[in-house]
């Protein structure tokens, strides 16, 4: 019973409408919406119809045992689960659906339906204290102190609760005394031991762009750090997801492997492979097997999305690296009318997040702008980071890679294979170059050799 309602009559608060179409966006976009929801932290409790409460459990189980969702999945699993009944059967979840008009507002309803829920939690422990107070049981100020806590309480309710300083403190201190002083790879490898001993391996949370003008490779440099990380070359091997917003995933893969066979790729057109060759190829095909990749190469994502799938694959697959390939392909709709620039603002500050949130490494590629070419010795600066100063600023790290000898004349032109990486800002330590050599053939990055820079002085 409500106090003040002697009857008895009055219903808790609740939105029937908010609920249903919560559970009407999911039905009508299983992974994307229920993702949204989970994030809200919504719970089967937070809703007040029984019904709504059974399914989005169900719902919540589907996911979490990978199974595909969709009408005719949910609806056999909730039949397999006794569930059917308890939700209203196949006729109810038709309803749903077809009273649902904009799944993208799932967010919305989510946000009523919580609110609803703290209306209720409100009341009941109002009640509880009333009741107490009427019985007259406990000491006054016993009874005041307690609601004061009950209510405080609710008011952290769905909040983040902060680490204790000391905690936070000690732990940091563990980390370093427990550190292995023979380690030198942290984080995850980037398969590169001038790279990894510059920058200890990519760290968790960290941001990284790497950014380059067109030809130079970025795509190359940043599938070859993916490979090298989910095959632990020079470190431990880790799952990596690749979001490809320009290749195909067939591109994307068949370039993998033909650079890991070290094969060039016009190999895969007109006449067959050699015997040599094929060998090469098949044992590229046995290790690459062995690595945890995982494309999705839907073009043009929202910020939003991708940073929902990047979250289910972490959940599903323990995805412990992100690439994105690239930034200025995405698309942050909500920001869009407001020009480019604000737009690629919003969409830096969604990859931060996400690196943040997930807890692991984010290397985004981003172009460079052209005055990059305009400097007379065209060596990229970080102001030539194209579109908006907020890449700059949200990232740990910037990379900027050029080729000096692609900008050579005549034949002298990618006579050279070097490739300089500019650790151009790094948050956590000292910016500088490594140098690595480019195989053009079958475009492919390698740690460079000493007597590469040497063979080079003798020549000039």
């Amino acid at each position: 019973m409500i106090p003040g309602d002697p009857g008895g009559l009055r219903i808790p608060p609740h939105s029937d409408e908010a609920e249903r179409g919560v559970l009407g966006s999911i039905l009508l976009d299983p992974q994307g919406a229920l993702d949204k929801c989970l994030a809200k932290r919504l719970g089967p409790d937070s809703f007040f119809d029984r019904r709504h409460q059974a399914l989005f459990e169900n719902l919540v189980d589907m996911s979490q045992a990978n199974m595909a969702m969709d009408a005719i999945t949910i609806g056999e699993w909730l039949k397999d689960k006794k569930a059917l009944d308890k939700v209203g059967g196949y006729d109810y979840l038709v309803q749903l659906q077809d009273s649902t008009l904009v799944p993208a507002h799932v967010e919305f309803y989510c946000d009523i339906v919580m609110e609803k829920r703290l209306y209720r939690m409100l009341i009941e422990k109002s009640s509880e204290i009333i009741d107490s107070a009427y019985q007259g049981e406990e000491d006054a100020s016993t009874l005041v102190s307690e609601a004061e806590a009950n209510l405080f309480k609710l008011s952290e309710h769905g909040a983040e609760q902060i680490p204790d300083w000391k905690d936070s403190v000690l732990h940091a201190f563990k980390e370093v005394e427990n550190a292995d002083p023979n380690q030198l790879v942290t984080g995850v490898t980037t398969g590169f031991i001038g790279l990894n001993e510059r920058l200890g391996g990519l760290n968790k949370t960290d941001m990284i762009v790497l950014a380059a003008r067109p030809a130079m490779g970025k795509t190359s440099l940043a599938l070859n750090i993916a490979e090298n990380a989910a095959l632990g070359l020079h470190g431990d091997p880790v799952p990596v997801a690749v979001f490809s917003l320009e290749m195909s995933r067939e591109q994307l893969v068949k370039r993998m492997l033909f650079c890991n066979a070290r094969l060039p790729m016009h190999r895969a057109k007109g006449r067959g492979l050699t015997p040599d060759e094929h060998a090469k190829l098949t044992s590229a095909v046995d290790r690459l097997s062995k690595a945890q990749i995982y494309i999705d190469d839907t073009p043009g994502l929202e910020a939003v999305e991708m940073r929902s799938r990047a979250r289910r694959l972490k959940s599903r697959y323990g995805i412990k690296l992100i690439v994105i390939d690239y930034l200025q392909l995405m698309n942050y709709s909500k920001f869009a009318k407001d020009g480019r620039q604000r737009e690629t603002m919003a969409i830096s500050g969604a990859v931060k997040g996400m690196a943040k949130e997930l807890d692991v490494p984010v290397i985004v590629l981003s172009q460079l702008s052209r005055a990059a070419e305009s400097t007379g010795d065209n060596i990229p600066k970080l102001s030539h980071l194209r579109d908006s100063g907020a890449i700059e600023q949200d990232a740990d790290m910037v990379w900027l890679l050029y080729r000096p000898s692609y900008y050579e004349k005549g034949d002298n032109r990618n006579s050279d294979n070097l490739a300089v990486l500019d650790v151009a800002k790094f948050r956590h330590g000292a910016t500088g170059e490594v140098k690595l050599s480019f195989i053009r053939e079958y475009t492919r990055f390698e740690d460079r050799a000493e007597f590469e820079d040497d063979y080079s002085h003798d020549e000039e």
